[in-house]
């Protein structure tokens, strides 16, 4: 008798671990098709696109003002032919499928390659041997924005993305170099024959660069939550240069700028004073805030985005130390992450997830699918955000950017300078946001070895900021 109870209790406990193991599996294969289907619909190893090429059209990329950015041109004979109507404007953005595929072309493939057209329609063309239209994919690009960076940019290799602070939509997104996707597969040969072209390269989203001096955003919100209750207390007396154990780090240009507060010493970009206040840190600490910024990790976008890097710990030497409190040593970033950084800033702590498509509509115009903006969380508290707002604010009114000023929106920003070469000139940085009262449009910009971000930088930012918020 005991001998059956026991093998009852074998079987039964099977048939638990059974039912747990299928409740598993259900659980597992909703958050598949609920959250990973879309990349693996967009694989290019996915034979179920191909199929779809056959039977459909590949539809309209246009823009949040309504302008196509792409288009498929069919002659008489059935042939198709990818039209880019604004050439390299949209280049990186928008991308192209001559070669493979790339932006938008990419990760919207599925969505291109599907049809809604009334069932009518499909059976018609069906029948006389004719592809249905696919539908068309509706970014949150704005076509005024992007010619404007676009044009600003010339003659600067570097990024600049545009976005909308409070729901992460990407208004603007170019890359230099550039190319045209109409003429790619005509110039694909010269572009990948030389090592060292990167003109297929969005810099917006795999561009890793030294931040400079914009990412003492970061060491200053670390310095605040670890020091919360006497952090304006702090002071530092700028000689022009800071000596720790016999190395050297100096301020731009030399430049001695006294008794500074952190608020003054942030608007003067003080190198001396954010070295001082990297050596007070925890590093661990240090390292948990630049996590939480999404240093580290990687981004939940619906577009591929290299991740950033942040290596310091407690074992870090010293030195590391010094050069990561004001951008410099291994510290690595994308424009579109420090974009996502000031983002949160503006939106009281908020960091929004970028994004670039809108919705999807058939070719009649009828909704098939709408992307709504998604909140990665508070990054830091709305009073953090506040200080770092303030702070932001008096870099342009008595610091480093006062080259945005305007009589008709106040601008908040952070400038910096990156070196990568000793015998070459740094990377120009620039970030802000605008109005500081209702921000509208957060700007991350860096050009290559430009020089100081206020200098090179400013000026393009100002177009931007002019052109959208007078208009």
């Amino acid at each position: 008798m005991k001998q059956k109870k026991n093998r009852n209790s074998y079987i039964l406990g099977m048939v638990y671990l059974f039912i747990l193991l299928f409740a598993g599996l259900a659980v597992y294969l909703c958050y598949f098709t609920w959250k990973e289907a879309p990349q693996l619909v967009n694989s290019p190893y996915n034979g179920r696109l191909e199929k779809l090429n056959e039977t459909c059209i590949r539809g309209d990329i246009v823009s949040a003002d309504g302008q196509v950015l792409a288009a498929s041109k069919v002659d008489d004979k059935g042939n198709e032919e990818r039209s880019y109507l604004y050439g390299a404007v949209f280049s990186h953005v928008v991308g192209y499928t001559s070669v493979g595929e790339a932006g938008l072309e990419s990760f919207a493939n599925y969505y291109l390659l599907n049809s809604h057209e009334s069932a009518w329609n499909k059976l018609y063309k069906e029948l006389t041997d004719r592809k249905a239209d696919g539908d068309t994919v509706v970014t949150t690009l704005d076509t005024k924005l992007q010619k404007i960076v676009y044009d600003a940019m010339e003659g600067y290799e570097g990024a600049c993305v545009v976005m909308e602070p409070s729901t992460g939509k990407i208004l603007a997104m170019v890359s230099k170099p550039d190319f045209d996707p109409n003429t790619l597969e005509e110039d694909y040969a010269d572009l990948v024959s030389d090592s060292s072209n990167s003109n297929l390269v969005n810099r917006v989203t795999q561009g890793l660069y030294s931040p400079g001096s914009i990412f003492k955003i970061v060491t200053a919100l670390a310095y605040i939550e670890q020091n919360p209750d006497d952090w304006e207390d702090y002071t530092y007396n700028c000689q022009g240069a800071i000596t720790v154990d016999g190395k050297t780090v100096r301020c731009a240009h030399g430049n001695a700028h006294g008794k500074v507060d952190l608020k003054r010493a942030f608007a003067l970009s003080c190198n001396g004073a954010f070295i001082n206040m990297g050596l007070s840190l925890d590093a661990d600490l240090y390292r948990q805030t630049a996590e939480r910024l999404q240093f580290n990790q990687k981004l939940t976008t619906k577009f591929p985005v290299a991740a950033s890097k942040f290596d310091l710990n407690s074992d870090s030497s010293q030195w590391s130390v010094m050069q990561t409190s004001f951008g410099q040593g291994n510290t690595l970033v994308t424009p579109l992450q420090n974009a996502m950084i000031v983002s949160a800033v503006a939106n009281k702590g908020i960091m929004m997830n970028p994004m670039l498509l809108d919705e999807v509509k058939s070719t009649d115009g009828t909704q098939v699918e709408t992307f709504a903006p998604e909140s990665l969380g508070s990054v830091m508290t709305a009073k953090q955000a506040s200080i770092m707002e303030e702070m932001m604010t008096e870099v342009v009114n008595n610091g480093t950017a006062k080259i945005l000023q305007s009589e008709n929106y106040q601008a908040a920003a952070k400038t910096g300078s990156a070196q990568t070469d000793n015998e070459k000139e740094t990377n120009a940085w620039l970030t802000a946001y605008a109005p500081v009262k209702n921000p509208q449009l957060v700007v991350s910009i860096v050009l290559e070895e430009a020089g100081a971000g206020s200098e090179a930088g400013g000026p393009i930012v100002k177009k931007i900021f002019d052109a959208y918020l007078e208009k």
